[in-house]
Formats: structure tokens, sequence, C-alpha cells
């Protein structure tokens, strides 16, 4: 139950802190064609998680700490951007020397998600 706690204490403020990183750069570039913001949100979203799995892997300095990972890495990176887990789990696959199946992680990822993402959007305005 604290995990689930932890998790979702973290993905509340990292939904709150995406709604407003998105409104500050809509903001700030006048709401240009290009997603700026969504760019903004999954780069800062990949630095921190990356920051956070260094610290908290085996040989960062808050290595086991279980609750820091929870609450920040699944919690706040997750309500913030599920970029962030992609990219941190294609980067384990690459320093793993398992390029290919980083690439694939890419390629479907990316694919599938846009395909899925068209037949929802089809789904709905079709029928």
């Amino acid at each position: 139950m604290e995990a689930t706690i932890l998790v979702g204490l973290g993905g509340a403020v990292g939904s709150v802190a995406r709604y407003w990183a998105s409104v500050l750069v809509v903001w700030l570039n006048g709401g240009e064609l290009f997603p700026w913001a969504t760019l903004a949100i999954n780069v800062v979203g990949s630095f921190v998680i990356g920051v956070f799995a260094a610290m908290t892997g085996a040989d960062g300095r808050l290595a086991g700490d279980d609750t820091t990972r929870l609450l920040i890495m699944v919690g706040l990176c997750g309500g913030f951007t599920t970029f962030s887990s992609f990219s941190l789990q294609t980067l384990v696959l690459l320093r793993g020397g398992q390029t290919l199946w980083a690439m694939g992680n890419i390629a479907l990822s990316v694919g599938l998600c846009l395909l899925a993402t068209a037949a929802g959007v089809a789904l709905v305005t079709r029928g």
C-alpha cells in the first residue's frame, strides 16, 4: 500500500508539473505549430529519470532506495512523461550491448503508438 501511495503522490505532482510546464512553454513561444511543450517536457523528464536512475542504482549515492525510485522515477516522471521510462529502458538496452533490441524498441514504440493513436481517433470519428 505504501508503494501505491508514493506512486500516486509522485504522479499527482508530475501531472500538475506537466500542465504548468506546458502552459509556460506555450506562453513563451506563442503556441507555434511544432509541439515544443511536449518536446521540452519529454527532454526534462528523461533527464530527471536518468539522474535518479543513476543515484538510486547499484553504484549510486542512494543505492537501493526503492522509496525514491517509486516516488520520483515511477510517480513523478510517470505523471510528467512516460517518454522518460521509454528513454531509460532503451538506454539500458544500448548499454547492455543490445543494440538491435534498443532499435526495435524505438521503432515498435513509435510506430505502434502512432498506429494505436490513429486507430483510436478513427474509431471515434468514423463511427
